[in-house]
């Protein structure tokens, strides 16, 4: 028991001291790395390249120093499946560092930013500097989604556009169904799992569980959407059919894993 109880409270230090280093990291990145990369890279597809390398090994690097501090375990399954350029990539979303792990093993990976985040002082310049999308773009934002992947990027979509509700149902929103059908895209589901639970929406980082959390990473095989535009006479009901499809996917998906 008296070891149980100093294994947690480490575990809580460690996760202070990683989001310290995240935002301390954020800020590094802002003032010296990225200028640097401005420096060095006129041509700004070679800058946004390098800006979206340094922030995939960032993130690699943070997820070693959680797991090289206790703080969690993950496993990634189906990885080869990343390897490709092009893809979808929708996945479900429980905890705060989803993000992260994607963007720690997808190559050449896309996002689309909250706008708050364009102005957050620790966020700022590496969304910016990675020319992520911003979601305030409008009526041109499915567009740029489809761009991003014409050109060859991985675009990484969280259907429900905020973390799960660890009480409630999956409702997904119909940007990455639409992003599909219009540019006529497959799917890459990646599900997320974290068990137990923790940093969850409404958690406190200092709740950490009574035991190590273990990350679950799966790649599953892709999604075609040719069938949803087939059976519908509009794109609007194809994403919209679509929609309900991921929705229903994620949460079977969700009611096996609680089973067992």
């Amino acid at each position: 028991m008296f070891l149980e109880h100093i294994d947690r409270y480490w575990r809580v230090l460690g996760t202070g001291l990683s989001f310290i280093v995240f935002g301390t990291g954020g800020l590094l990145l802002r003032v010296v790395v990225f200028p640097a990369i401005n420096l060095f890279f006129r041509e700004p597809r070679m800058r946004t390249m390098a800006a979206r390398n340094v922030i995939r090994l960032t993130f690699r690097s943070f997820i070693a120093l959680m797991q090289g501090l206790g703080v969690l375990r993950y496993e990634v399954k189906g990885r080869e499946k990343l390897e490709r350029n092009g893809l979808l990539i929708v996945a479900n979303h429980p905890t705060l560092i989803d993000t992260v792990f994607l963007m720690a093993f997808v190559k050449r990976a896309d996002c689309i930013v909250k706008s708050g985040l364009w102005n957050n002082p620790f966020t700022h310049g590496p969304v910016r500097a990675a020319g992520y999308i911003n979601n305030e773009n409008g009526p041109g934002l499915v567009s740029e989604c489809i761009a991003t992947l014409v050109n060859g990027n991985n675009l990484i979509i969280f259907p429900e556009g905020t973390r799960s509700s660890r009480h409630g149902a999956l409702s997904f929103k119909r940007g990455a169904a639409n992003i599909a059908v219009r540019g006529m895209h497959n799917l890459t589901p990646v599900v997320i799992r974290c068990t137990p639970s923790t940093l969850g929406k409404g958690d406190k980082w200092w709740r950490v569980p009574a035991q190590r959390v273990q990350f679950s990473i799966e790649v599953r095989e892709d999604i075609p959407v040719q069938p949803f535009i087939s059976a519908c006479d509009s794109e609007t009901l194809a994403a919209r059919r679509l929609t309900d499809f991921l929705q229903n996917y994620f949460a079977e998906d969700n009611k096996r894993h609680a089973i067992a």
